[in-house]
């Protein structure tokens, strides 16, 4: 079905109007597949694995950032005056592959500086149907990944009841290069956040729109693993994100270490390390931004992609960020949503790879190097009594000091405002062809969480599938009314709301049951850490 609807759909858009696809659609009777969209009319199709799914494949919320748009904040798309085939994946933004051989490598499709689309999967009758929405913010570093990944396909989560929004964010340089050139002609005199200006417009496109495929734009939940994470962290801190988003689920990612300032007196700033970065393409004096804008996207990826020549990560810029985002947190300055967060045991094995220490000694020497203030207690925390242990211990102490804590923070802080808080921690390991080596590894959740256990080549036993329909089951009740304990649910353990006395949490694992005070002692430990490093 799906392949004909495509072919039909995309010669009539060649030849015919509007009116003439509209009614090629409806003898055909393929209903509700044309939109009517702030972007112009989008036509979908019939997913594949569920024909009760529609599927809308990218569907541009703003204007292509190309030419004088680049390094600028997101523009409302212009509308088309012929329809959009929104019948196949768009391209992703631009960014280099991951290395070859390594863990989460994959083909990479085409890229593109015009990469502003979002997918959605609804299986709404009808425009009144008020599904609660979920907009998914991918990972990858804020440098790699797109909104189209097999792996987050909409089809199941959307059988279950909610409407699935899927995005592409600019990336790397072109998202978040900050520089005094670009600052001078911004109006609030900030640069550097332009990949989350392009999320908080695509769910200003969301709010605007989503209702003609059947979605709440009053119950819309961003959710997002790893830089996707992070992501969520930061528009909640964000003030101009409020009221686009009634829920966040944040999945392995925060940033309540600290965040760059985009100007100061001292070494570190966004736009000194822009100023390093612009020099590096051979770019000085006062028409940088013009000249930056003249350049091949190819140039700016290539040197971005050089080790150590761009760090990625949005600043604090007193209009996006106001202040740091643990500042926020911690005076109730954040979005006050029910928040669902957590993380991986074994975040390190896929991240860290042959840098794991294998030896006592190399755990050492790290430990007294990195984190000398909280050595002793380091090691109490994380026992190496011999090389037998120290790649246990390294991939513990990694995994709680870069994600396990920003979740427990993340959820501590929530306490600042009226909202609740959930805290999960994934410990099932995937049936990965190396399972005893990777564990639950970085990203080993997502594909339970949208029961997509399908798009991987694993050879899934029951117990897989169950957990994956749980975990999906409470992301999607949480989406609906902010609890993420299932309305009706089979025999599934209740899940309780994190508060800081009790510390209570969900634990994916061989089984689901809820825990307190997830390694007290560790995050103690990490607590006292931060609290001596913050920016």
């Amino acid at each position: 079905m799906r392949v004909s609807v495509r072919s039909r759909l995309a010669w009539a858009l060649a030849c015919t109007s509007l009116l003439a696809v509209a009614s090629a659609v409806v003898a055909q009777q393929i209903p509700r597949l044309v939109k009517s969209t702030s972007s112009g009319y989008v036509i979908g199709y019939l997913s594949e694995d569920d024909d009760s799914v529609r599927v809308f494949l990218g569907v541009p919320y703003a204007e292509p950032p190309v030419g004088d748009l680049r390094f600028r904040p997101p523009q409302p798309a212009i509308p088309t005056r012929l329809p959009i085939d929104a019948l196949f994946e768009p391209p992703s933004c631009m960014q280099a592959p991951y290395p070859e051989g390594g863990f989460y490598a994959q083909p990479l499709g085409e890229v593109s500086e015009d990469c502003l689309y979002l997918n959605i999967w609804t299986t709404a009758e009808s425009d009144d149907d008020r599904l609660p929405v979920m907009v998914w913010i991918h990972g990858g570093a804020l440098t790699r990944g797109s909104g189209s990944l097999p792996l987050y396909d909409g089809t199941a989560l959307a059988r279950k009841g909610v409407v699935v929004v899927t995005i592409n964010y600019r990336l790397g340089a072109f998202g978040y290069l900050a520089h005094p050139a670009l600052s001078a002609e911004s109006d609030q005199g900030a640069s550097g956040n332009y990949g989350v200006l392009d999320q908080i417009f695509a769910l200003q496109w969301v709010r605007d729109n989503i209702a003609t495929f059947g979605g709440d734009p009053d119950r819309v939940t961003i959710f997002g693993e790893s830089a996707g994470a992070w992501s969520v962290n930061v528009l909640q801190a964000s003030p101009l994100a409020r009221g686009l988003f009634h829920r966040a689920i944040g999945q392995s990612g925060g940033f309540f270490d600290g965040l760059p300032l985009l100007r100061s007196p001292e070494d570190g700033s966004a736009e000194s390390a822009g100023e390093a970065f612009v020099k590096r393409l051979g770019i000085e004096g006062g028409d940088a931004a013009a000249r930056l804008r003249e350049l091949d996207a190819g140039t700016i990826l290539a040197e971005a992609s050089k080790q150590g020549a761009f760090a990625t990560r949005p600043n604090v810029d007193g209009w996006v960020l106001p202040k740091q985002v643990a500042e926020i947190y911690r005076a109730g300055e954040q979005a006050d949503v029910p928040v669902l967060v957590g993380s991986n045991r074994d975040e390190a094995t896929s991240l860290m790879g042959g840098m794991l220490p294998s030896n006592k000694s190399g755990v050492e020497f790290m430990v007294r190097s990195q984190f000398a203030d909280v050595a002793d207690e380091f090691f109490q925390a994380y026992p190496v009594p011999d090389d037998a242990a120290a790649r246990r211990a390294f991939i513990d102490a990694f995994s709680d000091r870069v994600f396990a804590w920003h979740m427990k923070t993340w959820a501590t802080l929530s306490e600042t405002v009226s909202s609740p808080a959930f805290l999960y921690f994934f410990t099932h390991a995937p049936p990965h062809p190396e399972k005893d080596v990777y564990g639950a590894y970085h990203a080993a959740e997502i594909a339970y969480a949208f029961d997509n256990l399908d798009k991987l080549d694993y050879e899934y036993a029951e117990e897989d599938r169950e957990l994956a329909e749980a975990m999906s089951g409470y992301w999607v009740a949480f989406a609906a009314t902010g609890d993420p304990n299932p309305l009706g649910g089979p025999g599934l353990p209740a899940w309780p709301e994190f508060k800081p006395d009790t510390a209570r949490h969900l634990e994916f694992g061989s089984t689901v049951e809820a825990g307190s005070h997830l390694h007290r002692e560790r995050m103690a430990l990490w607590d006292r850490f931060f609290e001596g490093n913050q920016p």
